[in-house]
């Protein structure tokens, strides 16, 4: 028997916590041996290279792996695409086991981890540093809202230097419909002719499948007139590659007529440059 649909508000009500609060203070198996790790650090007689090597290698699972990112400020997913990017390997298991040395010896040229954990090892720590600690993942979202609005900062100042009117973080007008763009040329809306769309993802991707979307969404409604740009970086997209070879089929089939990274904001720079002379585009 087919039962009558609940009103919109009748579903909204219906919403619940699919999660229950923690008590933050409890321990669980994880944070055991978190603190075993770190008792094990703090017990060395010396941190070096080969220690280092030789304790992460002991550790069950590459739970060792994991709490040296903890040292120098990474969640697992940070710690993950870093790996990922540097050692081609984003598991802590294998990385324990197979390359210790290589391991140490690529957190230290990263991220200074020597310095960092024999800093810190024999501190004493306050209950102000426990809720520091408990708002990390607050500061790391705030670092990946930073590194985002760089690369839009990278983009907008290209533009600002080859003298081209610009609106940034807007919507354009395309055949049928508008799409979502950070930075338009000469304006957004109607006016648009040139599009850029700058997605970057480092260590959290929280909101990846929106930038995707996007670029997609860009794609789809472009007039044949209008051109559309792509600059996409940060490590984190090798974790989410059929995602960045979405984007890059676009680009590959045409569809948008860039796609750059950091490293090629030169090629971008130029592109731009030339799209802007076709279009007869200057600044008023």
């Amino acid at each position: 028997m087919p039962t009558a649909i609940p009103s919109f508000e009748e579903y909204v009500a219906s919403l619940g916590a699919l999660t229950s609060h923690v008590d933050p203070t409890l321990e669980n198996e994880e944070g055991r041996l978190i603190k075993a790790a770190a008792e094990g650090l703090a017990a060395l007689e010396s941190i070096t290279r080969e220690s280092l090597a030789a304790w992460v290698a002991e550790q069950p699972r590459g739970t060792g792996v994991g709490v040296l990112g903890l040292v120098v400020g990474l969640s697992q997913e940070a710690l993950r695409n870093s790996l990922r990017h540097g050692l081609g390997s984003p598991a802590f298991p294998k990385a324990a086991r197979e390359n210790p040395v290589g391991l140490v010896d690529y957190m230290e040229a990263e991220y200074s981890l020597l310095s960092l954990l024999e800093s810190q090892r024999g501190r004493q720590y306050d209950f102000g540093d426990v809720l520091v600690a408990r708002a990390g993942t607050r500061a790391l979202a705030t670092r990946a809202g930073q590194a985002g609005r760089q690369l839009e900062d990278e983009i907008e100042e290209i533009a600002k230097s080859l003298g081209l009117p610009y609106q940034t973080r807007c919507r354009f007008e395309g055949r049928t419909a508008s799409a979502p763009c950070d930075l338009a040329l000469p304006a957004g809306d109607s006016a648009a002719q040139i599009v850029v769309a700058a997605k970057s993802f480092g260590s959290t991707g929280s909101k990846l499948t929106d930038a995707v979307r996007e670029i997609e969404e860009m794609a789809l409604v472009r007039k044949p007139t209008q051109f559309v740009f792509a600059v996409i970086d940060g490590i984190g997209w090798k974790g989410r590659i059929n995602d960045l070879r979405r984007i890059y089929n676009l680009w590959s089939s045409g569809q948008i007529n860039g796609m750059y990274t950091l490293a090629s904001l030169g090629q971008f720079q130029d592109d731009l440059a030339e799209a802007a002379a076709i279009l007869r585009m200057t600044k008023d």
